[in-house]
C-alpha cells in the first residue's frame, strides 16, 4: 500500500464500523458505475470516491465483479420492489401513474440505479449480464401485464396492439429517467407532478389521481 493510499484510508474511515465502511463503498462504486457504465467504471476512483485504499474494495468484494454485481443486486431489489408496490389497485390510466411514483421515488437521488440495470456495457456473457437480464425481465414483466390488464379493461384483444403498447411503456419510462438524468435538479415529487399534468392534457376525461403527497 503507498504512502498516498494510506493517507486517504486513514482519513476517509478510520475507525468506521465495517457495515458502515460497506455501504460508504458500495454507495461510491453505485455513483461511479451508473456514470460510466461497467467498463470504464473504475476502482480506484470508487476507491478514491469512497476515501479508502483500493486494496480494501477487494478485501470486502473480491474483484471488479463482485462489487458491480453487488451494487447491480441492490439496485435492481430497489427498483423491482418499487414497482412491485404499485401494482394493487385499478388496472387504468392510474396504474401508469402509481408505476412511475415508485420508479421516481426509488430513484430520487440514486438515478445510477437505474443505469446499473440497465447497463448496455456489460459483458455479453457472464454473471453479470444474468444478474441484470433477471432484474429487466421481472421489470418488463410487471410492464406487459400491467399493459395487457389496461387493455383488457378497455376490451381491445389485438395481441400485436398489445405488444406496441408494451414497447411504447417501456420506451416512456426509459425516456422519463433519460429525461431526468438531464434536470438532476427535479424531485421526484416534481416528477411525479409533471407527469400528472401531461397526464390530464393527453387524456382530459380520465385523468391521472393527484399524487400529492398525504
Amino acid at each position: 500500500m503507498g504512502k498516498q493510499e494510506k493517507v486517504t484510508r486513514g482519513v476517509g474511515t478510520k475507525g468506521m464500523p465495517r457495515k458502515e465502511r460497506e455501504r460508504l463503498i458500495l454507495d461510491a462504486a453505485a455513483e461511479e458505475f451508473g456514470k460510466k457504465g461497467y467498463a470504464r467504471g473504475s476502482t480506484a476512483d470508487v476507491a478514491a470516491r469512497a476515501g479508502i485504499s483500493k486494496p480494501m474494495i477487494y478485501e470486502y468484494f473480491g474483484s471488479k465483479d463482485g462489487l458491480y454485481l453487488t451494487c447491480l443486486q441492490q439496485a435492481g431489489s430497489r427498483l423491482v420492489a418499487a414497482v412491485e408496490s404499485a401494482q394493487e389497485g385499478p388496472s387504468d390510466i392510474t396504474r401508469a401513474a402509481r408505476t412511475l411514483e415508485a420508479v421516481f421515488r426509488a430513484l430520487e437521488s440514486r438515478l445510477h440505479d437505474w443505469e446499473l440495470v440497465y447497463d448496455s456495457t456489460l459483458p455479453a456473457d457472464g454473471p453479470l449480464h444474468a444478474a441484470a437480464v433477471v432484474h429487466r425481465r421481472e421489470l418488463n414483466r410487471m410492464g406487459a401485464v400491467g399493459v395487457a390488464e389496461f387493455l383488457g379493461s378497455a376490451q381491445v384483444a389485438e395481441p400485436l396492439d398489445a405488444d406496441l403498447a408494451t414497447h411504447l411503456w417501456y420506451g416512456a419510462v426509459s425516456a422519463a429517467v433519460a429525461w431526468w438524468r438531464h434536470h438532476p435538479e427535479q424531485t421526484a415529487d416534481e416528477m411525479i407532478y409533471r407527469f400528472e399534468r401531461i397526464s390530464a392534457v393527453l387524456h382530459p376525461e380520465k385523468s391521472a389521481k393527484s399524487l400529492t403527497p398525504s
